[in-house]
């Protein structure tokens, strides 16, 4: 269970706070039945409000800072996507997003990155696809470590994001 103040990660919609916990004034919720008032952190107006017991709910703590750093230093051993042929790309996409986790999302932009550099290379131009993909990974990341690591969002994404594109 999570506390007022607590920072979570609510499924693929990124970081919010726990505004309040308790039942809603709503017609037709039973007065027992508890939930979580999520606020995004992104500034958006948009409010959540997530049942506690709801056993099928992808609510989860922020990772710790101790475990951002070690995210942030595996990031080179962290392997490229497999992607059987381009027909497939964004069923694998999909999948690796469905996970909530953070090893996917720098998978998903290291591999973009990669298949970036080599279009660019052959002299063509990155899809829309790819950069849909990529700049659903990169908020979702960057959104997450800029709360574990207590930095502005620009740091972070210099720190990381030079790490993901291997400079």
């Amino acid at each position: 269970m999570f506390d007022k103040g607590d920072y979570v990660v609510y499924g693929g919609d990124g970081v919010f706070r726990v505004e309040e916990i308790g039942p809603l004034d709503i017609s037709g919720i039973p007065a027992t039945q508890m939930f979580y008032t999520l606020k995004p952190i992104s500034g958006r107006d948009s409010t959540v409000f997530s049942p506690i017991e709801n056993e099928g709910s992808t609510i989860r703590p922020v990772m710790s800072k101790e475990d951002a750093k070690k995210l942030i230093d595996s990031i080179e051993e962290i392997e490229l996507l497999e992607i059987p042929d381009d027909k497939k790309r964004e069923i694998v996409f999909k999948e690796s997003l469905r996970k909530y986790d953070n090893f996917e999302l720098i998978r998903i932009m290291k591999t973009l990155i990669r298949r970036r550099d080599e279009k660019l290379a052959a002299g063509k131009k990155v899809t829309a696809l790819d950069e849909k993909y990529y700049h659903i990974a990169e908020e979702r990341l960057y959104g997450e470590l800029t709360v574990a690591l207590n930095m502005e969002r620009g740091d972070v994404v210099k720190v990381v994001g030079d790490r993901i594109e291997g400079r």
